[in-house]
């Protein structure tokens, strides 16, 4: 067992040790605490990138939009928070908080004068997938977060930073819920904001794991009743802060269980032989599964026996509503077509991706024959220059079978003319 844990020890102190790497801590603080406050430039470009992720977001441009989170400063108070936390820095708390503040009122007011006066107001698939967030988008903001940490902290930066920026995406979901105000889509914005306050959250919380784990010095306090008091300030605000952020994260993981169930339940139980499952919508707050048939019409005693087995994908409080027929009026045509049309479109790119891969196979046979030709050209003059006395040269290339083996072999025939 004791050889076993130093194995381990060992293990841990040669590779997975992050003070070997690590920078001086008072420059990892000075670096974040530099990035905290949101006057003048700092501020500008939090403008200019807002306005860049919104035009990304109103053309459906992912270049775009991954350009605006990479000059997006937002990152620094949301890390500044966590590193007060993690240091009982009370006074680098209530900046951090303030910036944030800024930062975000700035980043929502100019997204919503873009959306109120741009031209394009079609809500394009980059936008709504900015509109609520999943569990995924937890697990990138926390992991994001402490890579974040880990990477300020170390002495070879790389770029870490700007992946995460990248990454945990804080500027679209913002340009989203100055979408959501200049529509009057309060749902968009609510949504969104949703997401931007998970992301922040998690991401803090990553930072002041990190700060914890790899010993910051806590700030000192000559009084020590003063340091006590800091510390509760600190700690209610962590608990108000993370109390709304689990409950909305308890909320998105059971959403993501019941989608998870709900999409299974669909391809297992309403999968019928010369019928199209065509559109599903599941609404997680309603308990209820629409899904959209084409084809042969299913009877309503299949789809009875469908519904009394939803009890063992755990929906058995949900209503499943089915569609069946172009003449159905509840049927929204409007988003049959839009399937339609994305089938379509999906047929026909992996149609275009199968014929290139055809092309470039038959390009690359072509160029075998093409160099081979231009050998045989080189060959002929060398043997022209060596033998004056051949007249001309046949070349063939056939293929030779082994009747015993059954291999093949490839073999170039050449056929001499001489006088």
């Amino acid at each position: 067992m004791n050889k076993r844990k130093y194995l381990l020890r060992r293990f841990y102190d040669q590779y997975l040790d992050l003070n070997k790497s690590r920078e001086e801590e008072q420059k990892t603080v000075d670096s974040i605490c530099n990035g905290v406050e949101f006057k003048g430039a700092n501020l500008w470009i939090l403008v200019f990138a807002t306005f860049m992720a919104s035009l990304g977001l109103n053309v459906n441009s992912t270049a775009v939009i991954i350009g605006a989170m990479l000059i997006s400063p937002l990152m620094g108070p949301i890390m500044g928070i966590g590193l007060a936390v993690g240091q009982h820095n009370f006074e680098l708390m209530k900046k951090s908080l303030k910036n944030y503040f800024i930062a975000t009122l700035f980043s929502v007011v100019t997204a919503t004068i873009y959306f109120f006066f741009t031209p394009l107001n079609e809500v394009q698939s980059e936008l709504l997938a900015r509109t609520s967030p999943s569990i995924y988008d937890v697990f990138i903001a926390f992991m994001g977060g402490l890579a974040g940490i880990v990477a300020l902290a170390a002495k070879e930066k790389g770029n870490v930073i700007p992946g995460v920026a990248i990454a945990t995406a804080l500027m679209p979901p913002l340009c989203t819920a100055g979408f959501g105000l200049a529509t009057g889509n309060w749902l968009y914005f609510l949504g969104a904001f949703y997401l931007y306050f998970i992301n922040s959250v998690f991401i803090s919380l990553a930072t002041f794991l990190g700060v914890h784990f790899m010993h910051f010095k806590h700030k000192e306090f000559i009084d020590e009743e003063r340091g006590k008091k800091v510390r509760k300030y600190i700690i209610g605000i962590t608990v108000l802060t993370m109390c709304p952020a689990i409950y909305l994260t308890y909320g998105i993981v059971k959403e993501t269980f019941y989608n998870s169930a709900a999409n299974k339940f669909i391809a297992e139980e309403l999968s019928f032989p010369d019928t199209q499952i065509l559109n599903r919508e599941i609404s997680f707050d309603e308990r209820e599964i629409r899904v959209v048939l084409v084809g042969r019409e299913i009877d309503e005693i299949q789809l009875a026996a469908a519904r009394t087995r939803m009890d063992k994908y755990k929906l058995g409080e949900s209503k499943l509503v089915v569609f069946q027929g172009v003449n159905n009026e509840k049927m929204d045509i409007s988003n049959i077509k839009s399937m339609v049309m994305e089938d379509f479109y999906e047929k026909s790119e992996s149609q275009l991706i199968k014929q290139k891969n055809e092309i470039d196979s038959l390009t690359r046979v072509l160029d075998v024959y093409t160099r081979s030709g231009q050998a045989d050209q080189q060959l002929v003059k060398e043997m022209k220059v060596l033998f004056n006395d051949i007249q001309s040269v046949s070349l063939a290339r056939t293929v030779r079978l082994d009747m015993d083996s059954m291999k093949s072999d490839t073999l170039t025939y050449a056929i001499l003319v001489v006088p």
